[in-house]
């Protein structure tokens, strides 16, 4: 009775076993498991499913022999600029970093050394580029020049509960929120205690807590004792120590509190350092009191009194649409007219209307096989045209040039 039982259990094994062998299909490679040696560092594969290929993927980097620097038997001093020298895996201006681990690399967006750089990767969720940094909390979606989901300054944006700007703070006890419609209302006065000790410019005025006359001027004595306890920026050693003493994002002379001094001395030392608020140091391409900004995005160009330095730096932004069709990079960033974010992504209508009238012009450049610009990136392979709104012949960005 048992071997009666037992063989068409055992056909019907078999019969399995065949059909299965009949359908299953032995995969070319791996399509799960790791990334980590020079196999599958080379195989153009996604083996450890992580959205991030071959070396590409951190785990090449660390792990293989493929993706790490390699030294030239020849020593090479050059830019470190190109699609060519950025993935060549040489330190090629001799600077310590190659390839995406140079800043020259990352400020080249066809690069995609910054992997977290357009909306849809700055807010799914994931650390794309396995940096630690998560969508707005990554450097390269708060400052990507094509991400909006990142900024906080808008009506929806500072009304949907969110820190969309990751700066810690939600909404309308965001500063940037305080002069949009959505938080109408929520401006408070600057002068209690509470108030002038919360980090946040409650009366929108562009001055926080006891940077603002409305706490130092309150004459209220917990307001004062509170403000004369914090530390400050007003003697010689602390306006020229390189640190922000008093917390108020200005350092050294760059803060008021020093260049406004009336200690001589100190007057004396900042009016003896480089500075950058004369017609010839706003419009000389340098960082003349190395501050991080040049030019007319130096606020002592664009906020100057002299009229003359006001008058050019107002020429030179790229925000109308007689400048957002001339073919000169205005306000000299990179881009070029509708390339041009402040263009492309206008606020006014006859701008964005000029944007629309190029379709035309941009189409053909960039459908020609040339590299028109000369950048190293042809056609819809270079963002200027993937990212031009006025451009129909690409559909959108590349994901990477390579």
């Amino acid at each position: 009775m048992p071997e009666v039982t037992r063989k068409p259990q055992l056909r019907r094994s078999l019969l399995a076993a065949l059909l299965l062998g009949a359908c299953y299909e032995m995969p070319d490679s791996p399509t799960f498991g790791y990334e980590v040696d020079d196999v599958s560092c080379r195989d153009f594969v996604d083996n450890d499913a992580d959205g991030l290929t071959d070396c590409r993927d951190p785990d090449c980097l660390l792990l293989s022999n493929l993706c790490g620097e390699e030294v030239p038997d020849s020593p090479v001093d050059e830019p470190e600029d190109s699609l060519a020298t950025c993935q060549d895996h040489i330190d090629n201006d001799n600077d310590g970093q190659f390839d995406c681990g140079d800043s020259s690399c990352r400020d080249i967006p066809e690069t995609c050394c910054l992997l977290e750089n357009n909306n849809a990767t700055c807010s799914d969720g994931f650390d794309n580029d396995q940096n630690s940094f998560t969508d707005c909390a990554d450097f390269g979606c708060r400052s990507g020049l094509f991400v909006d989901v990142c900024r906080e300054d808008s009506n929806p944006s500072c009304d949907d509960g969110l820190d969309n700007d990751s700066d810690g703070l939600i909404d309308c006890a965001d500063d940037e929120c305080l002069a949009t419609n959505a938080c109408a209302g929520e401006v408070e006065p600057e002068n209690t205690l509470a108030n002038c000790q919360d980090g946040i410019d409650n009366d929108g005025n562009g001055f926080t807590d006891c940077e603002d006359f409305s706490c130092t001027m309150a004459m209220v004595p917990a307001i004062d004792e509170y403000c004369a306890s914090l530390p400050t920026e007003t003697s010689l050693e602390t306006c020229s120590n390189g640190i922000d003493d008093d917390a108020n994002g200005f350092v050294d002379c760059q803060d008021f509190s020093c260049s406004g001094s009336t200690d001589q001395e100190i007057l004396d030392y900042c009016a003896s350092l480089p500075s950058e608020d004369t017609l010839e140091t706003c419009m000389n391409g340098v960082d003349d009191d190395d501050n991080g900004f040049i030019d007319c995005q130096d606020f002592s160009c664009s906020g100057a009194d002299d009229l003359d330095i006001v008058e050019y730096c107002a020429d030179v932004l790229e925000n109308t649409p007689e400048k957002c069709r001339d073919g000169i990079d205005n306000d000299h960033n990179g881009f070029i007219d509708c390339a041009d974010y402040s263009c492309a992504q206008s606020d006014d209508l006859a701008t964005q209307q000029t944007c629309q009238e190029s379709l035309g012009d941009a189409d053909a450049q960039c459908s020609d096989d040339e590299d028109n610009d000369e950048d190293g990136f042809v056609d819809c392979a270079d963002w200027d045209c993937s990212y031009n709104p006025a451009v129909t012949v690409c559909e959108g960005p590349q994901l990477c040039a390579f």
